[in-house]
Parts: C-alpha cells; sequence; structure tokens
C-alpha cells in the first residue's frame, strides 16, 4: 500500500477547469496542464481505458486515464467511489465530448473504507442522512448547496447590517439565570463556581444592556438552546439573528425586516419573487400588516379580542381542541386561538401585529392599548420567522412584568422567566426607546433552500442515540 503523502499542491478547482476550458471542442486538446484534487465519485474502467468523475467543493471533472500514459494504470482501474485522489495530466476533451484531464500521474489522498451508497442516487435513507452528514454531503449535491446557502445567507445578512450601521457583538452563552424568552433550558454546573448555569434561552437582556451602555445600533448572530421537543421546524440548538437599535418602535423594526429579507432573498435567488413547495412567495416590500384579532376573525369568523369576555374565549377555543389551562386570561386565550386557527394558513409574507400584553412580557405597552402589546411576528409560508417589539424600557413595569412571570414560574410553569436584578438595574440607569427584533436564521435558511425540514439547513442536527 502506498504511502498518502503530508500534502498535495492543487493548481486548480474541478470548477474552474470546466468555466475555463469549456469552449474545448471534440477530441482538442488545451496544451495545458492542471493538478486536481477531489473524491472520486465514479469509476468506469474499459480495457485500456479508464474514466471517473473527480468532485470537489466546486465542482465536478472527469479524469481520462490511459495505460500506455498514466502512471500505475492498474491500480487506478481499481479505485472506489469515495476515495480522495490527486490527480496531474493536460486538460483535454475526449472524442465523445467530455471536457477531461488527460491523467499522467496521480496520487491515493485518502482511501474510504465504507460505502458512499449508490453512486446514481446518492443516500436516501433520512437516518443515515442526517446521522452521517459527511457522507449525505458527498453523495447528494442538493445537501452541500443547501448548506453552501446558508453560509452565505450569514454573511450576506451581517454586510447588510453592517452597512445600515450595527454593530456586532457576543454575548454570554453561559447564564447564571434563563431569561429574555420562554423556553425550558439546558443546565449545567459550573465546579469552580459551585452553581448551575443555564445555556442561553436568548441574548435579548444581555444586548439591551449594551444599548443602556451606548451601543445604539447592536446584533449578535449565534445559537441558542432551548430544553424542548424537536420537529421539522425545531432543534433543541439553533441560530439566530437578534438585533435592537435606539430611537426606534416596532414600526421602524418591520420595514427594516422586510428590506432585509427581499434583500437577501435576491442577494441568495436573484429575486425577491420566489416559488417554495411549488408556491410562489414574493418577499417584495411592502409586506401586509394586520392584527392578530383580524386575521383570526378572518380565519375563523369570530371577533376575538383580548376584549372578548374570558370564558367566551375560553369556549371558542375548546370548541376547536384547545385544551385550555384554567389560569390562561384572554391573552392567552387570544394566542392559542391564532396558532390552532389561523397562523399555519398564512402564506405571506405578513406581520402579525398587536399581541396581547399578557403574553408579552418584555414589549411595550400599546400606545392605543393598555391590553395589547407593540409586538409582531413575521409570518411566511405558515410559520413564524422571528418576534419583534417596540421594547419595554420602563424599571418599574419590567419588575412588575418579571415579578409576574417569576410567580408562573414558581406555580409550575418551566417556561416563565424570574426575575433579573442584574437587568433591572441596568434598565434603571436608562434604556431610550428601542425597537428589537430576533430571527430565525435556519427557518430563514429553509425557505430560501426551499425544505420543509430544518435539519436539511443545520450541519449536524440533534439526533437520537443509535440504538
Amino acid at each position: 500500500m502506498s504511502v498518502v503523502p503530508y500534502r498535495f499542491e492543487q493548481t486548480m478547482a474541478a470548477g474552474e477547469v470546466s468555466a475555463r476550458w469549456g469552449g474545448l471542442g471534440a477530441g482538442e486538446e488545451s496544451g495545458d496542464d492542471v493538478a486536481v484534487a477531489g473524491r472520486v465519485m465514479r469509476s468506469r474502467p474499459q480495457g485500456k481505458l479508464a474514466f471517473a468523475e473527480l468532485r470537489d467543493a466546486s465542482g465536478a471533472v472527469q479524469l481520462f486515464a490511459l495505460r500506455s500514459a498514466t502512471r500505475d494504470f492498474d491500480a487506478f482501474t481499481r479505485l472506489r467511489l469515495g476515495d480522495w485522489v490527486g490527480a496531474t495530466g493536460q486538460v483535454v476533451r475526449t472524442r465523445r465530448g467530455e471536457l477531461s484531464v488527460k491523467v499522467t500521474d496521480w496520487v491515493l489522498l485518502a482511501e474510504a473504507r465504507r460505502s458512499f451508497g449508490d453512486k446514481w442516487r446518492g443516500v436516501t435513507d433520512t437516518e443515515t442522512r442526517y446521522r452521517q452528514r459527511e457522507v449525505d454531503l458527498w453523495a447528494n449535491p442538493d445537501s452541500r448547496r443547501a448548506l453552501a446557502l446558508r453560509s452565505q445567507l450569514v454573511r450576506r445578512m451581517r454586510e447588510r447590517l453592517w452597512a445600515l450601521d450595527f454593530v456586532e457583538v457576543e454575548t454570554p452563552i453561559l447564564h447564571p439565570i434563563p431569561g429574555g424568552a420562554h423556553a425550558r433550558p439546558f443546565v449545567t454546573h459550573h465546579r469552580a463556581l459551585d452553581m448551575d448555569f443555564y445555556l442561553r434561552i436568548a441574548p435579548e437582556l444581555y444586548l439591551k444592556r449594551l444599548v443602556v451602555g451606548g451601543f445604539e445600533r447592536v446584533f449578535e448572530i449565534g445559537r441558542l438552546f432551548r430544553n424542548e421537543g424537536m420537529s421539522p421546524r425545531h432543534n433543541p440548538e439553533f441560530t439566530t439573528l437578534e438585533l435592537y437599535q435606539a430611537y426606534a418602535d416596532y414600526t421602524d423594526i418591520m420595514a427594516l425586516v422586510e428590506d432585509l429579507v427581499s434583500g437577501l432573498a435576491q442577494d441568495l435567488c436573484g429575486t425577491t419573487s420566489i416559488t417554495y413547495q411549488g408556491r410562489p412567495l414574493d418577499f417584495t416590500p411592502p409586506w401586509r400588516r394586520a392584527t392578530m384579532a383580524e386575521l383570526v376573525a378572518e380565519a375563523t369568523g369570530l371577533g376575538a379580542n383580548v376584549h372578548t369576555p374570558r370564558e367566551t374565549l375560553a369556549a371558542w377555543a375548546r370548541e376547536r381542541g384547545v385544551q385550555v389551562d384554567e389560569r390562561w386570561g384572554p391573552g392567552k386565550l387570544l394566542l392559542e386561538l391564532y396558532e390552532k386557527t389561523t397562523e399555519g394558513n398564512l402564506w405571506g409574507p405578513v406581520f402579525v401585529c398587536d399581541y396581547p400584553k399578557e403574553v408579552s412580557p418584555l414589549a411595550r405597552v400599546h400606545r392605543d392599548d393598555p391590553l395589547l402589546a407593540e409586538r409582531f411576528e413575521p409570518v411566511v409560508a405558515g410559520r413564524e420567522l422571528g418576534n419583534a417589539f417596540s421594547e419595554l424600557v420602563d424599571p418599574d413595569d419590567q419588575r412588575a412584568r418579571f415579578e409576574e412571570q417569576a410567580a408562573q414560574h414558581e406555580a409550575g410553569d418551566e417556561e416563565a422567566m424570574v426575575i433579573d436584578a442584574d437587568y433591572l438595574r441596568a434598565l434603571e440607569h436608562g434604556l431610550p426607546p428601542t425597537g428589537g427584533l430576533g430571527i430565525g436564521i435556519d427557518r430563514l435558511a429553509m425557505l430560501f433552500a426551499d425544505v420543509t425540514n430544518i435539519r436539511e439547513v443545520i450541519s449536524f442536527p440533534t439526533m437520537r442515540p443509535e440504538a
């Protein structure tokens, strides 16, 4: 067995070969030698000739070997699906019209000791695809394209925010108390301090403390962790963009969202009018703005709102299959009705506005209705992409909301928040009017990649242990 080299001098990627010599005619030689490297994804020995498809991150090119011209020809014919090779030779086009590297020398860079699946259909078993992503990425080009698109999405998102003078920051992932969202946290223990920490469920409170400290436009792209169930739309660890803009309210953030998302659609797809799962989806601004109560009325014919008597809302919810908790007030019941009857049928994009104050403990009270909050969620293709507020800036109001949440937590609601004394102290230094936003990057990537399962756009999704 030959010794694997420590390095290989690749002079050109496979995709560059195709781009540079695409004009070669059948049977023509370029007179130019290249050194290419990648995986062998197809091998066809034919007597004194042998053909192999070499694939790298940029694309694929055919390797064309001749017994009379290729070093160690017999070993070349024994290459297996998935072997890594480096090959040197002249760029030619065969008589049958295949652009190829006519191999004079080659070297085995890594042996594939495990199968890469069927060479024509790739890997089709879903469990194998997600659990052995390294196999999936080589065997299924669509998987690589989805993750490459996600990378470009994050890059362009950053560039667009930088252009708007937002400053990118990093905040702690280990939190001394869970906060910033309704969610069940993961708990870990710090031995030196002998205390429990929580993997962050949201960076919100730290980011707003930075606004208090003078960062007027701030954002973070990072991992969040929620100790909850898994589904085609949920993974226990996921990535979000969260940003805060001083001197803004939730209407300013709506404009920012539609400009950001429509711009990303143009960057990634070349148009703001895309097709998702066979249906047209137009991100061109302006997007529709509608209140939660208006949308529930459209979907159900019910005049449900936060001022509807609680028992009436409870009866309507039960009739539609909601298991009503007696602790829920009108706001929570309206939200349950909306999620049960309305959200999944909204194609959008639409801004669902004016959530009940009862379910919005970090949002500012609506300027026109004290039972509502200035909060919206952008909904596209039946799923929320994010959450946004006119931020609550009054420390006394925030303390009262925290105390209400803490009481719910003590009563058994594991997702309710607790009192964050550090954040309250920061608010007492003064938080100016501020608009805030969180957007799920995984869900946004799903739309642009035209996939229905969040695992398609996560490199290594969370899986149950193998039996």
